[in-house]
């Protein structure tokens, strides 16, 4: 058993455990890199965001050839496999595995292929694949393993029409019709991207609203826009059992209803990825979702070991993991490059897409703050019309006797670009966050970046 002294290492490649390693070597330390698959990236790279929004993108592009009246000249509509579809999805990944693991070795960062799992607090084991185990001591650990799909006991996933969301990039054919179980962010990006594909698609939601924490507004737009598409969206619903056939699925719900499809796609819920980290020998406890507890600077009950991503819960997304790894090496170094990632915003990759910072009208009504609004509908953007994207609107909210911007909601293509102009504002202290910046300031014509000057005129305009 060969033994290396690191002095940080990082279970885990993805957004997490890279913004992890990187910072931490950048910060001067020795550092070593645990990855229980044979390639860099993690879920986010191979089963999660990069897959899922490329093949997003596809489907976006299909969509606009088939309904653009110009591409009629050059022949009648498309439709192209789910398989066929996921090849776009595959180069891409190709590109990202081979920058990210350039990364590793620009840096210096140690890579182990190999399950680790802790001996104690400062020990990490790592079992490769030709079954060799290799022994890491380090001073500190950053737990950045990830997640996966939440999978019931009672639902049978070895059925070869029952999948989850990593599961579902293997289906190798196109269903004519798809039960989605779960309108949580998975579930409402897959239902776009299937119905997008021609599938006629149940949408089996378990609240009484698509995605509750988003604005009222923005959340009805989706809910319309799903079901404009094709697909049918069934509220406060719970499954009682799923059956599998030889062609197809049925879905018994607790209602009494039964869904019937050629395949179900299960996206209720993601459960952090900590069994075989025999946390245990440590004294850290994950929850019944296997997730791990931290402080405001990430770090777990044990004052060595730290985590970020996926593994501590909330909020969950690519973007914030990067900068919760970061500041977990930050906060080993005691350095200045650390904080506590709060300030996060929403980017739902839906057709189209949202994106959203701040308080929601239902939050600030519900906290008494005097706001008002201020609105840019898409389709009088010379820029959305000039790209046929009409669909959307700018939605901004701001504190009407001060005007500071309290809350940024947008729904429509480009969503989650448009967004980080507001953040920036947000961001800035005192006076310096005020709606008034975006009447006084000189925006290129024609964007879509525009939309925040007409939203502004708009809600100042409300102001009496």
């Amino acid at each position: 058993m060969a033994v290396y002294n690191y002095d940080v290492v990082v279970l885990g490649s993805g957004p997490a455990g890279e913004g992890a390693a990187m910072n931490a070597a950048k910060l001067g330390r020795k550092v070593a890199m645990v990855e229980s698959s044979s390639l860099i990236g993690g879920n986010c790279t191979h089963l999660g965001t990069i897959p899922s929004k490329a093949l997003r993108h596809s489907v976006k592009q299909i969509i606009h050839f088939n309904t653009n009246t110009m591409f009629r000249q050059i022949g009648e509509p498309r439709w192209f496999s789910f398989p066929d579809v996921l090849k776009s999805a595959e180069r891409v990944i190709a590109k990202q595995v081979s920058s990210r693991t350039n990364f590793y070795a620009r840096n210096r960062v140690d890579v182990f292929f190999g399950k680790g799992s802790f001996a104690d607090e400062h020990t990490i084991e790592v079992v490769c694949a030709n079954g060799v185990v290799e022994k890491l001591i380090a001073k500190d650990v950053i737990i950045a393993t990830g997640s996966r799909p939440y999978r019931p006991m009672d639902v049978n996933f070895h059925h070869p029409r029952i999948y989850d969301s990593d599961t579902i990039l293997k289906l190798g054919h196109t269903p004519r019709s798809l039960i989605i179980y779960g309108a949580g962010v998975i579930g409402c990006e897959y239902a776009s991207i299937f119905s997008g594909l021609g599938v006629r698609v149940d949408l089996v939601d378990t609240r009484d609203q698509l995605l509750n924490f988003l604005d009222d507004e923005i959340s009805d737009a989706l809910s319309y826009h799903l079901r404009n598409t094709g697909v049918l969206i069934r509220h406060n619903e719970e499954y009682d059992s799923i059956e599998g056939l030889e062609n197809g699925v049925i879905l018994h719900l607790k209602s009494g209803k039964k869904l019937k499809a050629d395949a179900l796609l299960w996206c209720n819920g993601r459960t952090g990825n900590t069994q075989n980290l025999c946390l245990e020998n440590i004294g850290v406890q994950a929850n019944g979702r296997g997730q791990v507890t931290v402080d405001e600077n990430y770090r777990t009950s044990v004052s060595n070991v730290y985590a970020a991503g996926d593994v501590i819960g909330w909020p969950s997304l690519a973007s914030a993991a990067f900068d919760q790894g970061r500041s977990a090496a930050g906060n080993i170094v005691n350095d200045d490059a650390w904080r506590f990632v709060d300030d996060v915003p929403t980017g739902i990759y839906t057709i189209p897409e949202i994106s959203s910072l701040g308080k929601t009208e239902r939050e600030l009504t519900n906290e008494k703050v005097p706001y008002e609004v201020g609105k840019a509908f898409f389709k009088n953007m010379a820029r959305a019309q000039i790209t046929r994207e009409p669909v959307g609107m700018l939605k901004m909210l701001f504190h009407r006797d001060t005007f500071e911007v309290l809350g940024i909601h947008c729904f429509g293509d480009q969503a989650s670009e448009i967004v980080h102009i507001g953040q920036a504002i947000m961001n800035q202290k005192g006076e310096g966050n005020s709606i008034k910046y975006f009447v006084n300031t000189t925006f290129n014509y024609p964007t879509m970046a525009e939309a925040y000057r007409v939203a502004a005129l708009d809600g100042l305009n409300r102001i009496f």
